[in-house]
């Protein structure tokens, strides 16, 4: 007599139950492939809500969390993850997986490492490459993962049957997963992310100060829409990040400004409106090619 197949995540812990937490108990739920859900946060009527929606089967401590997941996913902002993980340490069992949904790398690595000491090998950093300006229980999405990538920047000591098992559930959520280091990580999410995010929210201040600000957003349209869509993403959350890679989002906003130089000198000199237009078609071309390559971003 044969019975039902184990999923891969018996038990799952989100210790966050928003947008990724929520959309990744949700997305194991949809191909059967999580038993049972167990939800962790700071606010409680978010943790009510997300019982409500049915992405957690019950709200537990951290300590319950410990004890009992089979699989813990940490997707709160990163300044509340030491904490989380310094809470953590002395609880976890020795088969209990880590990872996290955190946005920059080298800082959660050194966080595991700091107060997971030698547990640190089992956490494995990871970043899913999806999102939305929507937050809480209620953006999340059984199919957010699905087609998008999913980076994985595991220690050198990493074990190899955790790293694949890992592997396997976010490939089980619809996600490409993708082997980095933090370091690169961080530089290119810094270019291809944080930088897009700060210009949005800069743009949208720069409008919202103006004196006539209800007449230009009355006349908005689709562009203005999609240029600062991004902007209307969760301010604790994006502070986090930005002071968190700061480094690295400093490095590209000074290449960014080179060419924002480059390109008001060409602005500001009439004679030769040549060197704007190559200028312009290069970024034309740029993107005409990327989103060629890439039809469903």
């Amino acid at each position: 007599m044969s019975g039902h197949p184990v999923p891969l995540v018996p038990v799952l812990a989100v210790v966050g139950t928003g947008l990724i937490g929520g959309s990744f108990a949700a997305a194991l739920r949809r191909v059967g492939q999580v038993g049972r859900v167990l939800g962790v946060g700071r606010t409680p009527a978010a943790l009510q809500r997300a019982r409500e929606l049915g992405l957690i089967d019950e709200v537990v401590e951290l300590d319950q969390a410990a004890a009992r997941a089979d699989l813990i996913l940490l997707a709160t902002p990163i300044r509340a993850m030491a904490d989380v993980l310094r809470r953590l340490a002395p609880l976890l069992r020795q088969q209990t997986l880590i990872t996290d949904a955190g946005s920059t790398k080298q800082d959660v690595a050194r966080m595991a490492r700091s107060h997971l000491g030698a547990r640190s090998r089992q956490f494995i950093p990871g970043h899913p490459i999806a999102g939305s300006e929507m937050a809480g229980p209620e953006a999340a999405d059984a199919m957010l993962f699905h087609g998008r990538k999913v980076v994985l920047t595991p220690f050198e000591d990493t074990p190899g049957v955790q790293l694949h098992h890992l592997i396997r559930i976010w490939e089980a959520c619809g996600a490409r997963v993708q082997l980095m280091t933090p370091e690169a990580h961080d530089r290119a999410l810094a270019s291809i992310s944080h930088l897009p995010h700060f210009l949005s929210a800069a743009y949208m201040a720069q409008v919202v100060r103006s004196g006539d600000a209800d007449v230009r957003l009355n006349l908005a349209g689709t562009g203005f829409r999609d240029f600062t869509r991004i902007a209307a993403g969760s301010a604790e959350v994006w502070r986090d990040i930005f002071l968190s890679n700061r480094t690295a989002v400093l490095g590209e906003l000074d290449e960014f400004m080179h060419v924002l130089q480059q390109l008001r000198a060409s602005l500001q000199d009439p004679s030769d409106p040549e060197a704007l237009e190559a200028l312009l078609e290069q970024a034309a071309l740029a993107r005409r090619f990327w989103g060629g390559r890439n039809p469903d971003e």
